[in-house]
């Protein structure tokens, strides 16, 4: 496959169970190496390095299933994200930034992780990757298993942070939010990209309608 981002974008990539969408990720954050091919940021190869210093680069994965830590309280697993050397030495503006995008950590700030709520506990996913200071953040399934209001405020929340100039890799189910919030988006199937183009312009196509939206 084969596919670019821009800085500034929302890019998605949708497709069914099992196409290949983690991997894509996978590969970009070094943890899957690509047989062929090249992985690259800014002209810079990044499929020859480790992930560590891949994240420094400011490629950042939240993963499917939040993969937070659930013995540790909500401060901890935020504090966890600012490891690459740049983000330690800005923690304490990251945190009060993830602190406005999602209040309800900051209520929840002493609290084990663990007991809070599936839409809370994407939240403190999400924060915990603002924390690397992404300049590519990538989302994997971050609606996945949560109430439709829940959904609703993610999405808002994305949108919000891309504004604030990160860009944005989605990888997501929910076909009519991803694409009706992306700027461009791939579709991709048994490992291949089969379509692209812009968000808008992906969802009227009727390929996608029938196959992803049932219409």
């Amino acid at each position: 496959m084969s596919l670019s981002i821009e800085e500034g974008e929302i890019v998605s990539v949708v497709g069914a169970n099992g196409a290949g969408k983690t991997t894509l990720l996978k590969a970009i954050a070094g943890l899957v190496r690509p047989t062929g091919g090249a992985v690259e940021l800014r002209g810079e190869r990044l499929d020859r390095l480790p992930t560590h210093r891949i994240v420094e680069r400011g490629v950042v994965r939240v993963p499917e299933g939040r993969r937070i830590f659930p013995e540790m309280t909500v401060r901890e697993n935020l504090e966890l994200g600012a490891t690459p050397p740049q983000a330690r030495r800005k923690r304490p503006e990251s945190l009060s930034r993830v602190w406005d995008l999602f209040p309800i950590l900051r209520e929840r700030a002493r609290q084990l992780a663990g007991t809070l709520s599936g839409g809370e506990q994407q939240m403190l996913a999400i924060g915990r990757g603002l924390m690397s200071l992404p300049t590519l953040l990538m989302l994997d399934e971050p609606s996945l298993g949560l109430a439709p209001m829940v959904v609703k405020e993610i999405f808002q929340t994305i949108r919000r942070i891309n504004a604030d100039g990160v860009t944005i890799l989605l990888v997501e189910q929910d076909v009519m939010h991803s694409l009706g919030m992306s700027h461009r988006g791939y579709v991709l199937e048994n490992g291949s990209i089969v379509l692209a183009g812009g968000g808008p312009e992906l969802l009227a196509n009727q390929h996608i309608r029938t196959a992803y939206l049932g219409i």
